[in-house]
């Protein structure tokens, strides 16, 4: 089959499109006996995921070694979700990994995140990696990715998302991200404040824990920026090219990530230096060039949406930001919207589209709810928002597309359409 057809088979094959545990993707592990021999950076939070796994590859790429990037979800391609050596697999390793979990899992039902982790670590093993990086799809304690024991697990953050499967508390979500931690192995937050059973969880299964602001840290000036921590401290460095203040705290736990590898896997200042001018993570605060100027950005939870309207407050101003908003009906909409109705003066909506989207009625309630006043119009499908917004905008103006991986998909797709 071709990847494309696998894909379709996959998504159909488990009755849930998410069914959390561990059983049947340790079952299936075990049939392809699949225990990988290098060692696994796990990184999982509510937000900045992306990120760290994007400076963790940029660094150790830089240092020379053969990196496998396991993420999710993607914009364009599945290929992109699984990276070997800094580039996407190909579709005919990912059909051998495909067909060797469906003669395995012998009439296991695994789901279409599961059936892919698996994949992503066979292409791992066939391409001889070095070192993995796997981003937590949902949660960490019952996610696919935890299946494998992470030989450093870090958490970049954790707020509120996926409350149905996660819980309602900090507490609650807290100790499910600190599931991937492991006994005896560096266990790295970069939240600053991080809930009790985060902390809890790791001492009573011996993790070796590490807090931001406790056991490492940054201090930052308007240029450069200096890391102290476990494995000294690092003067001189430049600011990620991922954009946001937020980033620094990511890069930190980064750098302690790679310091606890020391002995593995030396990376130099150098590395270091590059990998965070180097990395590169689409539809997170992507400002494509060009006037106007065009924001691309997935935030779709709250505390996301904070971290794009700090951003935004950041850049030059200018006299209209006109946003182009879809996002999924079991989201918190209205969170988001709070966020960031200060800094947009008019609203295009629309439809993600499939069972979840929420519908141009429901966004504008929310704007309604929120107290947006002002303008605000329904286009239906997101390519069509889109254009509304760059027929509607002046050349020093600015276009923000938010809101969902979906949204910032549709556009890219529409943009490349066009070109």
């Amino acid at each position: 089959m071709t990847l494309d057809e696998w894909l379709a088979y996959v998504e159909q094959l488990h009755p849930q499109a998410i069914a959390m545990g561990l059983e049947r993707v340790q079952k299936v592990r075990r049939e392809l006996v699949l225990d990988p021999g290098y060692p696994l950076i796990t990184v999982g939070g509510t937000n900045g995921k992306g990120s760290c796994c994007a400076m963790l590859e940029a660094v150790l790429l830089h240092a020379g070694y053969r990196v496998g990037c396991y993420t999710s979800p993607h914009l364009l391609r599945y290929n992109e979700r699984v990276r070997i050596g800094g580039r996407e697999a190909g579709d005919a390793a990912l059909c051998r990994a495909f067909a060797r979990i469906e003669s395995a899992r012998q009439g296991t039902l695994l789901t279409y995140f599961e059936f892919g982790t698996l994949a992503a670590m066979l292409a791992f093993d066939e391409a001889d990696v070095e070192v993995a990086i796997l981003e937590v799809g949902l949660g960490g304690r019952l996610d696919a990715v935890n299946a494998f024991d992470a030989d450093c697990a870090l958490v970049a953050s954790i707020d509120f998302d996926h409350q149905g499967y996660l819980g309602n508390t900090r507490e609650a979500i807290g100790f499910e991200k600190a599931g991937i931690f492991r006994a005896g192995r560096p266990a790295i937050c970069a939240d600053a404040e991080p809930p009790a059973t985060l902390s809890a969880h790791a001492a009573a299964i011996g993790a070796g824990l590490m807090l931001i602001n406790r056991d490492f840290g940054y201090m930052a000036d308007n240029t450069q920026w200096r890391y102290w921590g476990p494995g000294g401290e690092r003067h001189g460095l430049p600011r990620p090219a991922l954009r946001g203040a937020y980033q620094l705290a990511n890069a930190a736990a980064c750098i302690t990530a790679l310091d606890g590898f020391r002995e593995r896997l030396p990376v130099t200042a150098q590395d270091v230096r590059s990998g965070l001018l180097l990395a590169d993570l689409a539809g997170r605060f992507q400002v494509l060039a060009g006037r106007p100027a065009v924001i691309l950005d997935v935030a779709h939870n709250p505390h996301a949406a904070r971290a794009l309207a700090a951003n935004l407050a950041g850049m030059p101003p200018s006299a209209e930001t006109l946003a182009v908003f879809a996002m999924l009906r079991d989201k918190d909409i209205a969170g988001v919207v709070d966020a960031v109705k200060s800094g947009v003066t008019q609203w295009f909506i629309a439809d993600t589209g499939g069972p979840r989207g929420a519908s141009t009625a429901q966004l504008a309630a929310a704007l309604a709810g929120a107290g947006v006043t002002v303008p605000v119009t329904p286009c239906g499908e997101i390519a069509a928002a889109w254009h509304a917004a760059c027929n509607t905008a002046a050349e020093d103006d600015k276009i923000l597309v938010f809101g969902s991986f979906l949204t910032v998909a549709a556009v890219m797709r529409e943009r490349q359409r066009r070109a």
